[in-house]
């Protein structure tokens, strides 16, 4: 069972602003495809059919919490901890680093509930997450993960 996942990418041109600075926003956005590969990592999709149904991960909380600040071409390693799994939920924890050093320039979180569409009403239904992932996804040990408050101090 798996309760983190690292990817290390460089910060592009176009998630910069103005002053040569990563636009607030891109975290999100980061955090969202290391989730993604995770999922990929356990040979799933963050969206993908489940019998006759769509089965995806809404997000309902999401947070970030910035130290530092990235530019065009520095190289982050992004880690995802699973924080917490609950029978529809899952709270992830992710942590930016970056260079070589390792400098922590970023901390966020991400709640996602596992849901379908109901096809009558179009509307999100939360559902049990399926065996075959919850299977496969386990929380990390407490001394892995940081305070839940976006605004602690490391």
């Amino acid at each position: 069972m798996s309760f983190e996942f690292k990817i290390t990418r460089r910060v592009e041109f176009f998630e910069t602003d103005m002053a040569g600075i990563v636009h607030f926003s891109n975290f999100f956005r980061m955090m969202e495809s290391a989730e993604h590969a995770f999922f990929r990592s356990l040979g799933f999709s963050i969206h993908e059919r489940e019998g006759d149904a769509t089965l995806g991960w809404p997000r309902v909380s999401v947070a970030c919490d910035y130290r530092a600040p990235l530019r065009f071409e520095d190289e982050i390693e992004i880690h995802l901890l699973v924080a917490e799994v609950r029978s529809r939920s899952i709270r992830y924890q992710f942590v930016f680093r970056k260079g070589p050093e390792g400098t922590e320039v970023a901390h966020g979180t991400i709640a996602a509930v596992c849901a379908t569409v109901d096809k009558t009403t179009g509307k999100l239904i939360p559902i049990p997450i399926p065996d075959r992932i919850r299977s496969k996804i386990s929380e990390a040990p407490p001394e892995f993960l940081r305070s839940t408050s976006p605004l602690s101090a490391s």
